[in-house]
């Protein structure tokens, strides 16, 4: 009887094998990634199918199907949203932009005003006023929460708010923000905080998603500012971390008809959390003198399609003089390898700003592997000294620039959900090329002798390290 259920066993273990298979060669991204998958399914399925289901899964097919539910359920109060925003639609006759308007599934929009935050002085001193201001409601979600000086800061905060009436939403990702405490979501339940992790694997029918992360940064007050952008909650953001030192990032702040989309997308994420609706305000305003526009890009696994990768690839191709590109995080596919190897060629001002410290060792590493290529192509390559370079920020000639959550890897292309503002401004692009100006005066260029100097071993590590890509 017991090798009759052992048999069973093996065969059920197999079958799942086969079945996981055939779903691998109908839905994974690249041909090399289904014949790895699909080789390793069936000839060591006890290893493969449970690294499949977790780490090999190309959508976040739970929240598909809430996307579903809310086309059915939500779809009158968006419709309602997209028709008072008609008078703020900008005329997107630039056919760069209107790919991008493709891409985001949302509009580029007029009157708006968008305001850089330099560092964590200047844009925790924008959040905390703007939540102090807050009349009707707030949005607060974060990929990173930390139970520290901050952090409490911020609860703080939102439990004022909470206390004087404000209605206060705040979600953070589960695995980013898994060691906030008890403690801190109790309190700021029993202020009056709606409180939601995003959950990844909410459901028993989800529990093997467990690679997809929330990675957007969103805060938006009343529906009229939003701000987006690289910050998390923690001490190390402002510098005060000892293995990182000083901490170069970048956020937005948004005023104007755009900040509904940043509303509308915490509004989806909010309903895939916890299934319920929120009762917001739709109604762009408009307060800016010298107005910009913009299209907010939010970005995901549930996506019909990859999203973050093709607006990076968009934003290359577009560039005629100069594409500057800072990203902590720099392992990204081929494709973008080779846009931006292209880009290069044919006299692109092509700039990459990285760490020089790590972060993430095995990111760090992968880099190496791909680095000497693009180095021999004239991408020029920098890694920034004073301290930890956290910063996703995209310049494009002197007419756009991108600011976000994206970094240039395949967890943000393919894994996160993510938010990115397009600016197609050339007052905008200035205030940028100025920033990132300063930041490569802080920089040193590697050069191809220095990568090619490295020991045998090192290369060895370093390929070894690029083939975990997909899953970092």
């Amino acid at each position: 009887m017991t090798s009759w259920f052992f048999g069973l066993a093996i065969f059920l273990v197999h079958l799942l094998g086969f079945f996981s298979a055939v779903l691998a060669l109908l839905s994974s991204r690249t041909s090399q990634g289904a014949v790895a998958w699909i080789i390793s399914l069936v000839t060591i399925p006890y290893l493969a199918v449970p690294a499949y289901w977790i780490f090999g899964r190309p959508r976040f097919y739970g929240y598909v199907s809430a996307r579903g539910e809310r086309d059915t359920v939500l779809r009158r109060v968006l419709a309602n949203y997209r028709e008072r925003l008609e008078p703020f639609l900008a005329d997107a006759r630039n056919p760069d932009v209107r790919a991008v308007e493709k891409l985001a599934l949302m509009p580029l929009t007029s009157g708006n005003q968008a305001e850089l935050l330099i560092d964590g002085d200047a844009t925790f001193a924008s959040l905390f006023a703007g939540i102090d201001a807050a009349e009707e409601y707030l949005l607060v979600q974060f990929f990173i929460v930390r139970n520290d000086a901050l952090g409490l800061k911020l609860k703080d905060r939102l439990q004022q708010a909470a206390e004087r009436g404000v209605r206060v939403y705040f979600l953070f990702d589960e695995v980013g923000s898994r060691n906030l405490s008890e403690g801190y979501l109790r309190d700021l339940s029993d202020a009056g905080v709606e409180v939601s992790a995003f959950r990844s694997s909410r459901g028993f029918k989800h529990r093997f998603q467990l690679n997809f992360r929330n990675h957007r940064k969103v805060l938006v007050v009343d529906g009229c500012e939003g701000w987006l952008g690289g910050f998390n909650v923690g001490v190390e953001y402002l510098g005060e971390h000892p293995r990182h030192g000083p901490w170069r990032d970048t956020h937005l702040k948004l005023t104007g008809p755009s900040v509904l989309g940043l509303q509308e997308a915490f509004w989806e994420d909010w309903h895939w959390a916890t299934g319920t609706v929120i009762n917001l305000t739709w109604e762009p305003r408009v307060t800016c003198e010298e107005c910009q526009n913009v299209v907010i890009v939010p970005s995901g696994p549930a996506d019909r399609q990859e999203t973050a990768s093709l607006l990076v690839q968009h934003a290359i191709h577009s560039a005629n003089e100069r594409l500057w590109v800072t990203s902590p995080y720099f392992v990204p596919d081929q494709g973008v390898q080779d846009a931006l190897r292209l880009a290069a060629m044919r006299g692109v001002d092509v700039r990459i700003m990285i760490p020089e410290r790590p972060d993430h060792l095995l990111i760090y590493l992968s880099a190496f592997s791909f680095l000497p290529d693009m180095v021999r192509a004239g991408v020029k390559v920098y890694r920034y000294q004073p301290g930890f370079l956290h910063q996703k920020v995209i310049l494009i000639d002197d007419s756009a620039a991108a600011v976000g959550t994206v970094n240039l890897d395949n967890r943000s292309f393919r894994l996160n959900f993510e938010i990115t503002a397009f600016i197609p401004d050339r007052r905008f692009a200035g205030e940028v090329r100025l920033m990132l100006e300063r930041d490569f005066a802080d920089c040193r260029r590697i050069s191809h002798d220095e990568l090619q100097r490295r020991p045998l071993w090192q290369k060895l590590i370093s390929r070894a390290a690029y083939l975990t890509a997909p899953i970092q």
